[in-house]
């Protein structure tokens, strides 16, 4: 019991569950909002894996940091435009065309990974981001360490999320975007129009997962691989459910899931004699479970992976 306390009580723990949030937050934020606008964004997993392909290759190749977070935005950008392409103009299945843009968006990354690095034993690596310490913040007992020694990117998704909480519920472009998910036609008869803004959500959206990804290769890590992402963007898609489609949550939902995740990796050196798989799987059981209960109380944007087409009803 004093273990578990130990470790509840230690500044590390909430400086690392901070830490994991960050591609979480970006992811589910993008996640939410496309599908605020009507769209199920199933190529969330392919979309972040290559943004930390291609965030890393910038900064490899001599951009700086921030420069490559915004190239990884802009090519999670164009995988958006296409999967708006598909959804939206074509009216094709949302299910069918995310995991497209998963599969082609893994395969492309790796494919581009190695013909532009060469095969080594050891991957390249970079200089990510470094922790910055708030002045007057960070020397704040406990609090100062786990909480105001982070990355840029890290204050920067919680920045987005208040952000986006805001735009979302308390603007003229939120109310648009939440009717064009409730009722496309109720929209339309208002003057807007659907399609225009289901492509800026998925596109936004898109960048924000590009982000995520991102953060793996330019602040959690300094180096790229290809199975790094390891089904985060899946996370993401059921944070989106707990989170009843709200930033705020979607917020909190991130950093529960990433205290489970830091909670168990502490674990496996703190007891002796478990197998380390068990856990491994505990922030996954522990997720289902708060899924289950949060989903159940959901209310789900009426239009969600509902093609809308012009005059029709």
């Amino acid at each position: 019991m004093s273990t578990l306390v130990d470790i509840i009580a230690s500044a590390g723990l909430w400086a690392a569950v901070l830490r994991i949030a960050t591609p979480l937050i970006f992811g589910t934020l993008g996640a939410l909002l496309c599908e605020r606008a009507g769209v199920l964004n199933l190529g969330i997993e392919g979309i972040m894996t290559f943004g930390a392909m291609i965030g890393w290759l910038s900064v490899y190749h001599g951009a700086d940091l921030w420069t490559g977070l915004l190239i990884a935005a802009i090519a999670g950008a164009i995988f958006g435009l296409l999967h708006s392409a598909l959804t939206v103009t074509l009216g094709l299945s949302q299910h069918v065309s995310g995991l497209g843009v998963t599969l082609f968006a893994s395969s492309f990354s790796y494919y581009v990974f190695r013909l532009i690095v060469p095969v080594a034993g050891t991957p390249p690596t970079i200089t990510p981001f470094q922790p910055i310490a708030i002045p007057g913040l960070s020397t704040l007992p406990f609090i100062g360490p786990a909480l105001f020694t982070q990355t840029a990117p890290t204050y920067f998704a919680i920045l987005i999320a208040l952000v986006m909480a805001y735009l979302i519920f308390r603007t003229p472009v939120g109310l648009a975007i939440r009717m064009t998910g409730e009722n496309p036609h109720a929209a339309e008869a208002q003057g807007l129009n659907p399609m225009n803004i289901r492509y800026g959500a998925i596109i936004a959206g898109s960048a924000l997962m590009g982000m995520g990804g991102a953060f793996l290769t330019l602040s959690a890590f300094n180096s790229f691989f290809p199975t790094m992402v390891q089904g985060r963007g899946w996370i993401c898609i059921a944070l989106v459910v707990f989170s009843s489609w709200r930033p705020g949550r979607a917020l909190f939902g991130a950093l529960l899931f990433a205290f489970f995740d830091a909670f168990q990796l502490r674990l496996q050196t703190a007891v002796q004699g478990v197998p380390y798989q068990i856990f491994l799987m505990t922030p996954y059981v522990l997720s289902i479970v708060a899924l289950a209960v949060m989903s159940r109380r959901a209310r789900v944007p009426q239009a969600l992976m509902q093609p809308y087409r012009r005059g029709e009803r």
